[in-house]
């Protein structure tokens, strides 16, 4: 008796579509290194939502951070959630 090819090509062909993307993908992702300046920086924010413009007028910074633990019970293990995100906006006349 003949094996139905189609109904096994259609998921190869899926599957190899999933595989090619994934490939393309980590093809165009490029190693970065971290910062020490920039994470001892992102330590010292503030929690909440900050922003300033500094006295040269030309740029506008901003800052967010939030942090929070979530634990599982009240005694039960935990994780502490740490997002901090860094942003400037420079105006400039040409």
């Amino acid at each position: 008796m003949a094996l139905p090819l189609a109904p096994i090509a259609g998921v190869a062909l899926r599957y190899g579509a999933v595989a090619l993307a994934a490939y393309v993908v980590t093809r165009g992702i490029h190693r970065g290194h971290t910062d020490q300046r920039a994470e001892d920086a992102m330590d010292e924010i503030a929690e909440g939502l900050t922003a300033h413009r500094p006295r040269d007028r030309e740029q506008v910074n901003g800052a967010a951070r939030f942090r929070r633990v979530v634990r599982l019970g009240t005694v039960g293990p935990g994780v502490e959630i740490d997002i901090t995100a860094l942003g400037r906006m420079k105006f400039r006349r040409v």
